[in-house]
Order: C-alpha cells, then sequence, then structure tokens
C-alpha cells in the first residue's frame, strides 16, 4: 500500500467484524472510522453517505465500505458524484476496479468472503495504479 494514503473507512452491522480487522492491517498514517461501531443493527446509508462524502469532498483519497453483500452500501456510494464505488470479491476484481475503473471506494461482502482475502483484496485495491489511456476516456463519461 502507498504511504500517505489518507482512508475513510465504514460498515453497517454485518461487516462490523471485517472492518476491525481491516482497520488493524492498514499501514497508512490516517483512517478514519466512520462506524458502525458494534455489531448491533443499523441501516448502512447511514455509514456509506459520509464516507463518500469524504472522498467526494477530497477530504480523504479512498474509502472503504462493508456490508453483508457489498451491494447497499455500493448501491448508497455510487449516488456520489466522482464517486465510484466497487464491490469486489476476489484480488482480480480489485485489482481491475483500479487499473480500468479508477474505482475510489471498495465495498467488501463480508457474508460472502472471508476475513483473510478481504484484507488481501484491501491490499491489491490500494496498491493498484489507474492505467489512464484508453480507460481514462470511459471513466470521464461515468458522472452525469
Amino acid at each position: 500500500m502507498k504511504e500517505g494514503l489518507k482512508i475513510a473507512i465504514g460498515a453497517d452491522h454485518a461487516g462490523f467484524e471485517y472492518k476491525q480487522g481491516i482497520i488493524e492491517g492498514l499501514t497508512t498514517e490516517e483512517v478514519k472510522d466512520f462506524g458502525t461501531y458494534s455489531s448491533a443493527s443499523v441501516d448502512y446509508p447511514d455509514f456509506a453517505h459520509p464516507v463518500a462524502s469524504a472522498v467526494e469532498s477530497g477530504e480523504f483519497d479512498f474509502g472503504i465500505l462493508i456490508c453483508g453483500s457489498g451491494n447497499g452500501v455500493a448501491i448508497t456510494a455510487n449516488k456520489h458524484q466522482g464517486i465510484r464505488a466497487a464491490i469486489c470479491w476476489n484480488e482480480e476484481l480489485a485489482e481491475r476496479a483500479r487499473s480500468h475503473n479508477n474505482a475510489n471506494i471498495l465495498c467488501l461482502p463480508a457474508r460472502h468472503i472471508p476475513l483473510d482475502l478481504a484484507k488481501r483484496i484491501v491490499e491489491i485495491f490500494f496498491s493498484t495504479e489507474f492505467e489512464g489511456g484508453r480507460h481514462a476516456n470511459r471513466v470521464d463519461k461515468i458522472a452525469c
């Protein structure tokens, strides 16, 4: 992982334990935990919107969102202009989300992958550069 990255992270109750494990493994100096702070049932938009807003504003370079399927947090985050939230459940998807789509929020499906795989996905996502070129043309067409 590149040094100096500012990462915003959030999860609902289904992703709480994964969030804690991922935070422990992050090597960047600045990580802000937007919650949730327990495994008590909560609504994922309450955490996805603040993370997406923090990345959208430029306060943070990237975000990580975790829920049971990854779908709820991805749908919510992608409502924000300038956010490209990608659900990744394997290493190849994480690499492509960054290299081809310039994704800036990683969404993880806690109920469908083991924590050790989630940690590897995080590492790949944050160590992969956007390729630009023909991919930049496509990414530039995403925003409404």
